[in-house]
């Protein structure tokens, strides 16, 4: 007979919210932890993403946690990216509410006085991520010596960044008596000693899903010559579904994903040259299923959580073996099945090997083979540049050549031409033309280059029908690319001589 969260000893208020979202069995990692953790004790967890360790200690912080007053939050849930903490505080944020209990976040990348209100006004839990909240300490706007409970979460992310140091100085700032929870993917090296210093008889829980083989992932290793690599991962997004894409760089990440939407895969990026708010979109859009990859570095292995992602793409192959699970864990998860296809180049086979024997991972090296991948369950075909399609193969359009100077051209008629500007300094054209293809038809982009330098300007325009074109620039304006917030609107009657 399977355990429920009520016979957890949680209260009514929690468990109903989590029957009303049709949540009433617990994880294992859940299960083991919450009892414990209602009791009062310190706790380490090993448990990776996707297992289900944010109500594993949020259920029970909920219940147990007080009211604050101002600017002293009552426990304190660390998070060692802007992406994790805001996770975190939208899973309890409903929760919190049905305990009568407040939540707040806090991180950089956006504005300190909307987050120093909200600790002012009074923050029960307080999610946060180590540079910004000592920043706050500094500037006075909270105080942690009312902090009774405290969660670190990803702590082996922690050690990987560097934010170790900053964690101990914010766990010296906290009651010498509070409860500290400890969870992280590996309970070894910097993070043994963090719990040896910070926690009194910790309880020890582990998740059986740590293992490769405990998750519900089929992984396939595809052989492919570098040039090959843009086409194969277009290949599985198409076959599968919604996917995301792990690039080494930030600079991958944005050159990939022009180069797939070429291919007719609707993408947006996600790395740490973003802003906030960037990164906000691009997950909004990801999760909204307006685009059907997101292409990434590893900033997102951790502490994005997306429901029903069908693949995870290897594009670059991951740093080390626990990479390789942090990435792996977008998919399959909670019960979910997935999908992992990793591209090797011939001069990285030894290296996958290698990393195949940590993982004790037995799996093939074979040629590409996107029929053998589980067809999503709601197709998401890669919709084509128009060439392609009325030529009936999956290859992209042949590139147009480029006048290095405006030229005057006649806009068609019954068309409008679009002003779109703040391009990155070395989009094309084709850049252009592939994403406003997507919200209707395009007669002509063209984008301004300076006459001496052969350099872009950063802006151009883009001919459309009326309709199309009013739907562009409804879509497109403020959107982003590689980084840029797009300015988009009908062009005013323009001389194009002049620039």
């Amino acid at each position: 007979m399977s355990t429920t969260f009520s016979q957890l000893g949680l209260p009514g208020a929690l468990t109903a919210t989590l029957a009303a979202r049709g949540i009433t069995e617990p994880f294992p990692i859940q299960q083991a932890a919450i009892p414990d953790a209602l009791a009062g004790r310190d706790l380490a967890g090993k448990a990776p993403t996707g297992s289900g360790k944010t109500l594993a200690f949020g259920l029970p912080l909920l219940a147990r946690v007080g009211t604050a007053r101002s600017g002293r939050p009552r426990s304190l849930v660390l998070a060692p990216t802007r992406e994790l903490a805001e996770q975190i505080s939208q899973e309890l944020a409903p929760l919190a509410r049905a305990a009568g209990r407040t939540v707040c976040a806090v991180y950089g990348g956006v504005g300190y006085r909307p987050q120093i209100s909200a600790l002012r006004r009074g923050a029960d839990v307080l999610v946060a991520t180590p540079g910004r909240l000592e920043d706050l300490i500094d500037q006075g706007a909270v105080r942690l010596s009312d902090a009774g409970i405290v969660v670190v979460d990803e702590a082996d992310r922690m050690a990987d960044m560097g934010f170790l140091p900053a964690v101990r100085r914010i766990l010296d700032a906290t009651p010498r008596d509070r409860q500290t929870m400890l969870f992280s993917a590996t309970l070894d090296g910097a993070v043994a000693v963090l719990s040896r210093d910070y926690q009194v008889t910790p309880v020890r829980h582990e998740a059986a899903a740590v293992e490769t083989e405990a998750l519900d992932i089929d992984h396939h290793f595809w052989l492919v010559e570098h040039p090959e690599r843009v086409q194969a991962a277009a290949d599985v997004v198409t076959r599968t579904g919604r996917s995301i894409v792990f690039t080494r760089t930030r600079h991958g990440a944005d050159r990939l994903a022009r180069q797939l939407e070429r291919l007719g895969v609707e993408t947006t990026s996600l790395h740490g040259g973003r802003t906030q708010s960037q990164r906000n979109r691009a997950l909004d859009a990801f999760s909204s299923g307006r685009v059907q990859a997101l292409i990434a570095t590893d900033v997102a292995a951790r502490g994005i959580h997306v429901d029903d992602v069908a693949s995870v793409v290897h594009f670059d192959p991951p740093a080390d073996h626990k990479d390789y699970l942090h990435r792996s864990g977008r998919t399959g998860r909670a019960g979910a099945t997935g999908t992992v296809v990793s591209l090797v180049t011939p001069q990285q086979r030894g290296a996958v090997r290698r990393l195949q024997r940590e993982l004790d991972l037995d799996a093939p090296l074979g040629m590409p083979r996107a029929e053998d991948l589980p067809a999503g369950r709601v197709p998401a075909p890669a919709r084509r540049p128009a060439a392609a399609r009325h030529s009936g193969t999956t290859a992209p359009a042949p590139k147009r050549p480029r006048p290095r100077t405006a030229v005057a051209t006649a806009t068609p008629a019954g068309a409008e031409s679009v002003y779109v500007a703040n391009l990155p300094w070395d989009a094309t054209g084709d850049d252009v033309e592939a994403l406003f293809s997507r919200h209707g038809r395009v007669h002509q982009a063209t984008v301004i280059v300076d006459k001496r330098t052969g350099r872009s300007k950063g802006y151009g325009f883009v001919d459309m029908p009326g309709d199309h074109a009013r739907e562009a620039v409804a879509r497109l304006h403020g959107a982003d690319m590689e980084g840029r917030d797009l300015t988009v609107r009908i062009a005013r009657p323009r001389t194009w001589g002049a620039a």
